[in-house]
């Protein structure tokens, strides 16, 4: 069973910073492309950010780009993101997730239907 567990959110004032992490068990993590997704009220779902699962190439939504940066560690499982420059419009839950590909021109989609609890970030102004 795939367990994706993230931490890392809070409350900060426009310009800080945070770092998520998730940890992950339950898949050969190496094997997977990973991604953060992120939901605001009364929006859909979006991928932020996603990494191949060598780590070797990044995406990156438009609104984040030069902001936030995704990395991973497969020896330990776990996938992070930094984010910096953090807007009002940051605010949102972030997940974490199992991609079904990566791709370098287009947000690929999720391997699994199913959501955590993923982490809450809120940025005041």
């Amino acid at each position: 069973q795939v367990q994706l567990v993230e931490s890392g959110g809070g409350l900060v004032q426009a310009g800080g910073s945070l770092r998520l992490s998730c940890a992950a068990s339950g898949l050969t993590f190496s094997d997977h492309p990973m991604g953060w997704f992120r939901q605001a009220p009364g929006k859909e779902r979006e991928l932020v950010a996603g990494i191949r699962r060598t780590g070797t190439n990044t995406y990156y939504t438009d609104s984040v780009k030069g902001r936030f940066t995704i990395s991973r560690d497969n020896a330990k499982k776990m996938v992070y993101l930094q984010m910096n420059s953090l807007k009002p419009e940051d605010t949102a839950v972030y997940h974490c997730a199992v991609l079904r590909y990566y791709s370098d021109v287009e947000p690929p989609p999720p391997l699994f239907d199913s959501w955590g609890e993923g982490t809450q970030v809120t940025v005041s102004s």
